[in-house]
């Protein structure tokens, strides 16, 4: 084999090598052909080609047999560039070699252009042409590469628009490794291509290895190669998720070798331990930069890493044989921090021109002014919350008094209502957690003050969801009113619904972050995190969340390619997560349909009927029988005209479809019919019980949701529709749909005024003050709550702690329809002791670790089956030795337990296990989902670039 001894290349030969592997469905000969034919066209011929095929593609071999190569191997299909560019090695004659794949096509003056350079820079071991895409040369793909301090791979130019402006740079430290012109004594002298960087950094590595030995590396822009980036050389381009997994394992493998390869001696074996935590740490970077499909390629990489030393024992060896210069030869062409921030501070997409996000203008457009105004009405329309501790009445109770209170209640163990109850927790305890940790020092107080908020939130809310549906301030305004105008949130309001407040503030930040849950991580992020607290909050919406779910899925896989398919996946997980310990108690238990039941504290309230009229009110979006409080309002005058204030939003709503955004329209449309579905399908159901008493559920969840599909069409129909160019219309329509809206709150806004609301001044504990002080030192002190029902019978209930909580109630009890043992062995305590004839019942209460007995008030008007039971239950109770009278209190009759009172059963190990694992399973799936959802610079750039508007929008001027 003739070896070049001279630092010329004056003969002129070039041995060029041609890689050729088909990689999957790519058209493999089709590029092989042009690239031949871009080999034989060249103003300045190659002297020797030689073709690896790799694979047994024949017609690929019958292409490259044909192409009058003087070599044409056959290699293995797995084998890659580097391997198959040193089986030619052997057979190298000439004194320069050019390095070629069958996507690498080169212009007609390339070779004569490297060949050129190459002869007027003796110092210089390889020259590297400009990278430019295949179907367009106007864009390039490579032109040089850098390395940070740590390793990093940039890219110096790559895809960037060619302007010429990085043409007068000549010195690099390296480059991507297609089309390089090598000469040929160097490539002996360095060994070729290092095998184990798995593709990717080749040419960076070679560079770095040259300049090691003495040498340079000089790029040559005015050589134009054209690449497909399908070829066995480089890293393949992005186009498929299968592609970019395969390119960040290439990448990471790449980075690591080369990190175990430069390292001195004393360092290798501390950064190849350092291979496990990096990957882990690395795992948490690439969920916060919103990039979770590099995690699976990060750990697969480190296990390569991990076990493969031989081949970086040999670059070593091969590095050490080479190296005549110090490290410090390559620092000043290390890409430093300021370059790495300039290079991705670049807005390339938008500079080729690509969407550039408009401004939001909160305050400009008038969003804050909306906010401010609605606090102002709140606080005028619920003036003494500002002084309340604690929030009652309704389905209103305290919260913990400690944060660990509100935690323990959302985990799986004890519950804290029930005689010895162990299962999961609801859902909605978390939500009712993260409330009440906001105001840590006295959580009760934190309900109070979302009650005096939640107009003002919902305004904010539904300002920003408008924001996905147009870009005019006008409609933004009107969509935040409407939201906040909500009769479903005024009901919940002054009725005392939580779960109703609750889901009504969520629902539009849900809309907002779903809407583009499909093109970014961090609305994908957000958008699970929010589901989950709707699906916790109103259960009854899980099945028509899941059909909003299964479309969004279904149109990223038929309009989209499949691409964000894994984020609108990743929205279902975290509420799967949060709901499956309870789904599976209930399937296992066969109470499937408590499911659906409303958590927290189950109250009826007033219920529209389950009839022809109730369903009317409903379609008008009234959630209440008395017609949004106009009744109450107007006793004796004509309230039949109420629900036709409805009548211009939903109009405008079934218009949408109608108009130039169509598409937006409907699926508005759906959401809107799957809301009203929803709140159809529950009305009149009961699934809950409270003592002797059915719990229906409440259809005012359904409406939410059905008000925000109906609220989006009808600014997506003002927005696009109704003469866009005629702003008067616009302006009549959305001036009528706002004061039908208004007229309809009269009456809830007022209603605390006027004396009608539920809500009141709650007290800090359910249980008398003294039990009260008791269960805050001692969360185990358990009490029995007799309850005399209008029946003659008695409602029995076990409270552990200082009070019942929202956060502690539970529907493994209120929706329990099949009596267990624990049910039995408590109604047997519960008539023993409102009878005289047992004597050791007091004695089994100890043993339980009960150690008051409440006689609470019946429900009013008390019937008198239910005084009768009562004042014979007063009489047996005050018999009892064993039981000290404490006295009338405002909860009713209490008595303490005189005996040695067990501490509570604690719960068994194995549920104290499961326990822990549930809560740390749920624990990382949120803390993923929060790190996805928390924003970066680099995803804040990414959303510049893409409409904060979903779907086609009318571009008339706002």
């Amino acid at each position: 084999m003739p070896t070049a001894t001279s630092n010329t290349v004056s003969s002129n030969r070039v041995h060029a090598i041609l890689v050729v592997r088909p990689d999957g469905r790519t058209p493999a000969a089709f590029h092989l052909k042009r690239t031949l034919a871009a080999l034989h066209g060249q103003t300045r011929p190659v002297d020797v080609l030689t073709i690896v095929v790799c694979g047994g593609d024949d017609h690929l071999f019958e292409i490259a047999d044909a192409a009058g190569a003087e070599f044409v191997f056959r290699a293995p299909a797995s084998i890659g560039y580097a391997a198959a560019t040193a089986l030619v090695t052997p057979r190298l004659d000439g004194d320069a070699v050019w390095l070629l794949a069958q996507d690498t096509a080169p212009e007609p003056d390339a070779l004569a252009r490297l060949v050129g350079a190459l002869e007027r820079s003796p110092s210089v071991a390889f020259v590297a042409p400009k990278l430019v895409r295949w179907d367009d040369r106007t864009e390039i793909v490579s032109l040089g590469a850098g390395m940070t301090r740590f390793g990093r791979t940039v890219g110096l130019a790559d895809d960037e628009l060619d302007q010429g402006q990085h043409d007068a740079r000549e010195d690099v430290l390296g480059a991507d490794v297609r089309g390089i012109l090598v000469r040929t004594d160097a490539w002996t002298r360095l060994g070729g291509l290092d095998r184990g960087l798995s593709g990717a950094d080749e040419g960076l590595d070679l560079g770095v290895r040259a300049r090691l030995a003495g040498g340079r590396v000089s790029l040559v822009p005015s050589a134009l190669v054209a690449t497909a980036g399908d070829g066995v050389a480089g890293l393949p381009t992005a186009l498929t998720p299968q592609r970019r997994r395969r390119a960040a394992y290439a990448e990471r493998v790449a980075q690591l070798h080369r990190r175990l390869v430069y390292a001195p001696a004393v360092m290798v074996i501390l950064d190849w331990l350092s291979i496990l935590p990096l990957a882990l740490w690395r795992s948490v970077v690439d969920l916060v930069r919103k990039q979770p499909g590099r995690i699976a390629p990060e750990w697969a990489a480190a296990v390569v890493a991990l076990v493969r030393l031989v081949p970086v024992w040999r670059a070593r060896r091969r590095l050490a044989h080479a190296r005549t210069v110090s490290w410090s030869q390559i620092a000043p062409l290390r890409t430093t921090r300021g370059e790495l921030l300039e290079r991705l501070d670049d807005d390339p997409e938008v500079a080729l021109g690509g969407h550039r996000r408009s401004d939001l203008r909160f305050f400009a457009g008038g969003g804050a002014w909306l906010v401010l105004a609605a606090l102002v009405v709140s606080v005028a329309a619920f003036p003494a919350l500002l002084a309340w501790p604690v929030l009652g009445g309704g389905a209103l109770q305290p919260l913990a008094t400690t944060v660990g209170q509100l935690w323990d209640d959302a985990m799986f163990g004890q519950r804290a209502l029930g005689l010895d109850t162990v299962g999961p927790a609801d859902p909605f305890a978390a939500v009712i957690a993260v409330l009440g940790s906001l105001w840590a020092w006295a959580p009760s107080r934190a309900l109070v003050l979302l009650w005096l908020l939640a107009l003002p939130l919902a305004a904010l809310g539904g300002w920003f969801a408008a924001t996905r549906v147009t870009e005019r301030a006008s409609l933004r305004l009107l969509g935040g009113a409407l939201w906040a105008l909500s009769p479903t949130l005024l009901a919940a309001l002054t009725q005392g619904r939580p779960t109703g407040v609750i889901l009504h503030l969520l629902l539009p930040w849900l809309f907002y972050a779903g809407a583009v849950a499909h093109r970014s991580w961090a609305g994908a992020g957000a958008a699970s995190i929010l589901l989950a607290g709707v699906i916790a909050t109103a259960p009854s919406l899980a099945p028509a969340m899941l059909v909003v779910w299964i479309g969004a899925v279904l149109a990223a896989v038929v309009l989209r390619a499949g691409r964000g398919v894994a984020r609108l996946i990743w929205t279902l997980i975290p509420s799967a997560a949060l709901a499956l310990p309870l789904v599976w108690n209930a399937v296992a238990n066969h109470q499937a349909w408590g499911l659906v039941a409303d958590p927290g504290v189950p109250w009826a309230g007033p219920q529209v009927a389950a009839d022809a009229a109730g369903r009317a009110l409903l379609a008008a979006g009234i959630p209440t029988p008395d017609l949004a409080g106009w009744t109450t309002l107007l006793p004796d005058g004509p309230t039949w005209w109420v629900p036709l204030l409805s009548v211009p939003l939903a109009l405008l709503a079934l218009a949408a479809p109608l108009t130039q955004r169509w598409a937006a329209g409907i699926a508005l449309l759906v959401i809107t019919a799957l809301g009203l579905g929803t709140a159809f399908a529950v009305v009149g159901i009961s699934v809950a019980f409270v003592q002797s008493a059915t719990v229906p559920l409440w259809p005012g969840t359904g409406l939410s949701l059905a008000w925000l599909g109906g609220v989006g069409g009808a600014l997506v129909a003002l927005d696009a529709g109704l003469a866009p160019r005629v702003a008067l219309a616009r302006g009549i329509a959305a001036t009528l749909v706002f004061a039908a809206a208004a007229t309809l709150a009269v009456p809830s806004l007022t209603a605390f005024t006027r004396g009608t609301a539920t809500i009141a001044d709650g007290p800090a504990s359910t249980l008398p003050a003294f039990v009260a002080a008791e269960g805050r030192e001692d969360p185990d002190v358990g009490t029995i709550v007799l309850t005399p029902q209008a029946d003659a019978g008695v409602a029995a209930q076990v409270v552990w702690g200082a009070s019942e909580t929202i956060g502690g109630q539970t529907t493994l009890l209120s929706t329990r329809t099949d009596a267990t043992g624990q049910d039995d062995e408590l109604a047997e305590l519960a008539a023993d002791l409102v009878t005289p004839s047992s004597e050791d019942v007091v004695g089994q209460l100890a043993d339980r670790g009960i150690g008051f007995i409440l006689l609470a008030p019946s429900t009013e008007p008390e019937t008198d089956a239910a005084r009768t039971v009562r004042l014979s239950a007063m009489t047996a109770l005050g018999q009892r030795d064993t039981l000290v009278v404490v006295g009338d209190t405002a909860k009713g009759e209490l008595w303490r337990v005189v005996d040695q009172i067990a501490p509570r059963p604690e719960e068994a190990a194995s549920a104290s296990v499961l326990g822990r694992w549930i809560a740390f399973g749920q624990l990382a799936i949120f803390g993923i989902a929060l790190l996805l959802a928390v924003p970066t610079a680099a995803s804040i750039r990414e959303a510049r670039r893409t409409p904060r508007v979903v779907g086609p929008h009318w571009q008339e001027g706002r």
